[in-house]
Formats: structure tokens, C-alpha cells, sequence
């Protein structure tokens, strides 16, 4: 069996990863290892994102309102939108540092749009008071990836493609000492000596239906990091926005402000179905419009009852479209939101009064992002030849993670983690654009505290603890007699989908765990897709169990916690919404983040004050 010594491994290939990589080799005086489950560079999220305008949130010099503390305006908005459960030390982090991690990646040559006077081009993001987010277009993300493995690859680092980590290797006294591999292509194992391990492995939308995460991410870390022992915090809240069913195209920004037709299969403009009785059109279209700006669903947000919309017709058998061909009924901008037409004229200089753009969506699109038309024939759909979007909402972004301090240290000693894996730094919601920021702010402080708790200590890995993981990982690899991984797959998105996306109720909620223990009672067995298929599969129904046993914990709205009160979690599920639905508020005596251990006799819970404002 191969056999891999370094003082420093990094799992995973984005951004937070590579970063974290970096940060290792320049502080390491040993080894640096990485290993990612697919090709470097051509898997995960940071490779492959995209929406609109993908933003990386950063405060600068110049960035609004000014001043040498504007910074503190960031850190309020992280933890102000985050619904004060998350530690605002780690907002305070974020914030602080992402001047310099914008500062970077611009020295290593990600093409951030830039003004006349050379500073960065910044716009205000959902959850945002001041514009900071700072872009190159819609493939920002895959700018930062490619130039972050462009330096990796410079750097002496031994990078392992296509290896997934089943599980770490703890010594006698709980310290990370390792990890187990699996070489993809081969079914076999390898072995990762290590003196501290970081996780820069991603979030879990392979454990819902509909996602716009790549292949591959089904949360890997969060579940080998939880059956080591480390805390979890802020597992329910996931955030799901409305995304193209066939490219995963995030529809938002400029997909709503065109303001196109909501149809469903029988081409009826549903919308106005879900409003109260003798809402006028102008004010659905206002909402649709705001869409752009507050586009993952969110209690906060008004615009949320257009997820809530889309979810309760998928629910009862159609799909949904937006049609850009022609304007939605009664679509008048005369009689919109006088906002609307200001934004036009202000930021698109577009007078919407002009029979060119107020004859159609299109037309309005066109003039906006015409590269978000052009993206999207390139992947099957072309909206300029009358095509519609199938729309859904989908997994965008998981908000907690494995729990970690100041040093990107988790609740195991060895063990850091940095970007979606980690949890504590976002709360219930977050700033657009502050995802990727995250993950180089937290990427380079795990990499350079790994690298420094390397640097004080000796190996430790036995053959006695090896084989006491192995045989753990073996025993999940020989079972012959429960479901075919596909099967259990297919059941647990379904569950999740249906009981802890959009729209969660208690009754919903705990029918889904008692559907999901149903599943995982009967085993799995290996099937034809193979090793890795399998244990992607059993890191899918732990995270799924996690994010049920979180969110039936928290009996109120937060955030992307949408909860809702019923007795009969069928009127809700499976029958006609009714005008007067609305969520639980959101109660203070909850100001707190939910944190999820594993124990010896099952899951441990705990409702935890968060760090606070210093002021």
C-alpha cells in the first residue's frame, strides 16, 4: 500500500485550498501536499462558478464610505446580515484582510475590472450598505482559480490528483496525524503521513436535487471532520436561489432586472397566485426587479415568496420558465417603482420609456449583460432565438461548516479549515461576493497556522492507527447487502429537497430525519459506479442528517432559515399555499448559532452565544 510523509496536507483544489497551499509552502519548513478528488484547475467550485456578475467582496483604501476604519462597515454587514450568529471576531478578520487578499490575486494577474483612474470598478452587493465588490465578469471565480494554480504549480508543493480522502487518521489522544486516501481510477489506497491537515474541501449541493455546484461537492469535509470529533455550527442555514435547471446559471442581477414572464408548463403567469388578492402587477414586477439585488431567499427579504412561488409549483408537478420573448402582463414603467427606471438610466444609461427596450425582456437584457445571452448559448440555451429557462431553486452556498477560530482552527487539534467548509465566520446569511473573499482571507491564515504547528512537532502516525482507519473505511467498502449507492443518492436529495430547501416546518422536518434514518438503516452497497461514488454517497447522508437535525432545532426564521408553522405538513408539501402563509419571525431569544458534535451515544447539540461586538 503506497505511502504519502509531508508535514503540511491540504484537501481540496479551489481557492481556499490553493491559498491555503501557498500560504503552507511559504511557512512550512517541511513538506506541502495537496490532494483534490478531480483535475486541478477543471473541478470544484472555484473552477467552474458562475453567475452574472461574480463578485469578490473587499473593503479598499477608497472603498465607501472612506477613512482608514471603513473596514468596520464591512465587518458590521457580515454580521449584521448574518443575524448576529455568527463571531464577530471572524467578521472583523474578513474584513481586515480582504484588502490584501484582493491586493493578491491582483498582483498575480486575475483581470479585475478596473476605472479610467486604475482603482478597482466596486458595486453594492445583496446585504451591502457600500459598493466593494469588485469582479472581472461572470468568470471571476475561474480567474482566481487559474491564477492561484498557476503559483501552485511554481511552488515546491506535491500536488495528488484525483485521490479522495475518505476519512482522517486521529492519534490515541485525538490529534489529526493523517489521512486515508482513494486513488479514483484504481480502487486503491494511499496513505498521507501528516503532521496537520487542512480542509479546503467545499460545501455539500450534491446533497440536494438541484444545485449550481459542480460534480463532486457532497461534503466531504464536513462529514470526516464530524466523525473525527470537530464541532459544526450553522448547519441550517443553506442558501438556495433561483438558478437555471441545465447550467446552473445563478438568475440573478441582471435575469431579473430585465423583468421577464414567470410561466409555468401550461404557459400561465403564475405569480400573482402567491400574492394576496388585488395586488397590482406593478408591485409583482417591483419585486421581481429587487430579485436582482436580494437573490438568495432570505426572511429579510420580501422577494423570498417568489422562491416559495417556484418551489410550491415544482412541488405540485410543473416546471418553471422565464420567458424573455415578450413583457409579463401589465408590465407598465410608468407605473413601477420610480427606482427602476432611475437604475436604468443611472447605472446602464437605458431609458426603459424607449419603445427598443420597453418592448421586450430581451430587448432589456440585451442592453444590460448581453454576455449572460451569450453564456448561455454556449451551454444549450438560446434566449435570443425565443428559448425559455427552466428555473429552480437551487443550493448556492452552505453558511456553516466545521467550527474554527481566529487561526482557522477547528475543535481538533492538527485541524484547520478554510472557505465554505469552515463554519463561524457567516451567520444565517452573507454578503454576495464575500464567499470567495472568505476563502482567500481564511485560505492563507490555515495555510500559514498549519505550517506553523508542523514546524513544533515530531511524526506520529502508527501502523496501529492506519490500520484501526482502514478497517473503518473497509467495513463501509465490503457491505453487500443494503442499496445501491445510486439509489440511496437519488433518496436523500429527494428528502432534502422536499423538506429542508425553500420552505421548512417542524412536521417537515422531522418526517424527513425519520425518512432519511429509514434509508441509512438499510445499508449501502458498492455499486457499479464504483468506490469514491459510494463514499460521496454515505458523506451526502451525513450531511443530510446534520442539516435536518440543525434546522428542526431552531423553531423560528433567520436568514435562509425560511420556518413556517403547521400542524399537517401536507397543506403546506403537497396542496395549495394559501394567500395568508407567512413565516415564523424571527425571535431574539435565538441570537445564537446551533452547534452539532458527534458523541459517543449519537449527535450532540448545543445553542451557543456567539462572540459578540466589541463595542
Amino acid at each position: 500500500m503506497e505511502k504519502e510523509k509531508c508535514d503540511v496536507l491540504i484537501i481540496g483544489g479551489g481557492g481556499a485550498a490553493l491559498r491555503a497551499a501557498i500560504a503552507a509552502r511559504e511557512n512550512c519548513q517541511g513538506r506541502v501536499a495537496l490532494v483534490t478528488k478531480g483535475a486541478l484547475g477543471r473541478s470544484g467550485c472555484t473552477a467552474l462558478a458562475c453567475s452574472d456578475r461574480m463578485a469578490f467582496h473587499t473593503t479598499l483604501p477608497y472603498t465607501e464610505p472612506g477613512g482608514q476604519d471603513n473596514w468596520r462597515y464591512h465587518a458590521d454587514d457580515i454580521y449584521r446580515l448574518g443575524g448576529r450568529v455568527s463571531d464577530y471576531d471572524l467578521a472583523e478578520i474578513l474584513a481586515k484582510g480582504s484588502g490584501e487578499a484582493f491586493a493578491y490575486l491582483d498582483e498575480l494577474g486575475v483581470p479585475f475590472v478596473k476605472r479610467a483612474d486604475g482603482r478597482a470598478d466596486q458595486f453594492v452587493t445583496d446585504g451591502s450598505i457600500y459598493a466593494r465588490a469588485c469582479y472581472t465578469g461572470p468568470h471571476t471565480a475561474n480567474h482566481i482559480e487559474t491564477a492561484l494554480v498557476k503559483e501552485v504549480r511554481t511552488m515546491d508543493i506535491d500536488i495528488f490528483e484525483h485521490c479522495m480522502i475518505a476519512d482522517l487518521i486521529l492519534s490515541t489522544d485525538g490529534r489529526v496525524v493523517g489521512a486515508i486516501g482513494i486513488w479514483e481510477n484504481r480502487n486503491e489506497f494511499v496513505i498521507f503521513d501528516a503532521k496537520a491537515v487542512v480542509l479546503g474541501t467545499g460545501g455539500a449541493g450534491g446533497a440536494f436535487k438541484v444545485s449550481v455546484f459542480p460534480e463532486g461537492m457532497t461534503g466531504d469535509g464536513y462529514a470526516m471532520a464530524y466523525r473525527a470529533g470537530a464541532e459544526l455550527v450553522n448547519f441550517e442555514f443553506i442558501q438556495f436561489g433561483l438558478s437555471s435547471v441545465t447550467t446552473s446559471l445563478a438568475c440573478s442581477g441582471s435575469m431579473m432586472r430585465a423583468i421577464p414572464r414567470w410561466i409555468n408548463d401550461d404557459g400561465h403567469e403564475f405569480l400573482r397566485d402567491y400574492l394576496k388578492e388585488g395586488t397590482d402587477l406593478s408591485e409583482i414586477y417591483n419585486i421581481v426587479f429587487n430579485k436582482g439585488a436580494t437573490w438568495p431567499a432570505s426572511a429579510d427579504a420580501p422577494s423570498h415568496i417568489l422562491d416559495i412561488a417556484v418551489w410550491h409549483e415544482n412541488r405540485r408537478g410543473q416546471s418553471v420558465y422565464l420567458d424573455y420573448r415578450a413583457n409579463p402582463e401589465g408590465l407598465d414603467f410608468s407605473r413601477v417603482d420610480e427606482k427602476i427606471p432611475q437604475w436604468y438610466r443611472e447605472i446602464k444609461d437605458i431609458d426603459v420609456s424607449k419603445l427598443e427596450f420597453a418592448e421586450s425582456p430581451l430587448a432589456r437584457l440585451r442592453g444590460i449583460n448581453p454576455q449572460a445571452i451569450a453564456w448561455l448559448k454556449e451551454r444549450g440555451v438560446d434566449v435570443a432565438a425565443g428559448e425559455v429557462i427552466e428555473i429552480a431553486p437551487a443550493a448556492q452556498h452552505f453558511q456553516g461548516g466545521v467550527k474554527i477560530r481566529t487561526r482557522a482552527d477547528t475543535t481538533i487539534k492538527g485541524l484547520y479549515a478554510a472557505g465554505e467548509v469552515a463554519g463561524g465566520q457567516h451567520g444565517a446569511m452573507r454578503p454576495g461576493g464575500n464567499s470567495l473573499m472568505d476563502s482567500q482571507v481564511f485560505g492563507k491564515i490555515a495555510g500559514t497556522s498549519a505550517a506553523e504547528y508542523a514546524n513544533s512537532l515530531s511524526h506520529r502516525l502508527t501502523d496501529k492507527r492506519i490500520n484501526i482507519a482502514l478497517k473503518t473505511v473497509k467495513e463501509k467498502l465490503n457491505f453487500t447487502q443494503g442499496l445501491p449507492a445510486t439509489e440511496i443518492r437519488q433518496r436523500v436529495q429527494d428528502i432534502l429537497s422536499t423538506y429542508a430547501s425553500v420552505v421548512r416546518t417542524i412536521n417537515g422536518l422531522n418526517e424527513g430525519l425519520q425518512r432519511l434514518s429509514g434509508v441509512q438503516s438499510q445499508g449501502l452497497r458498492v455499486d457499479e459506479k464504483g468506490w469514491v461514488y459510494a463514499l460521496e454517497t454515505l458523506n451526502v447522508l451525513t450531511v443530510g442528517t446534520l442539516i435536518l437535525e440543525a434546522a428542526r432545532r431552531r423553531p423560528e426564521s433567520r436568514g435562509t432559515h425560511l420556518f413556517f408553522k403547521s400542524e399537517d405538513v401536507t397543506n403546506i408539501y403537497f396542496s395549495k399555499l394559501t394567500t395568508d402563509l407567512s413565516n415564523v419571525p424571527t425571535d431574539e431569544k435565538w441570537q445564537k448559532y446551533i452547534v452539532l458534535k458527534k458523541g459517543a451515544d449519537g449527535l450532540i447539540y448545543e445553542a451557543r452565544e456567539p462572540v459578540t461586538e466589541k463595542f
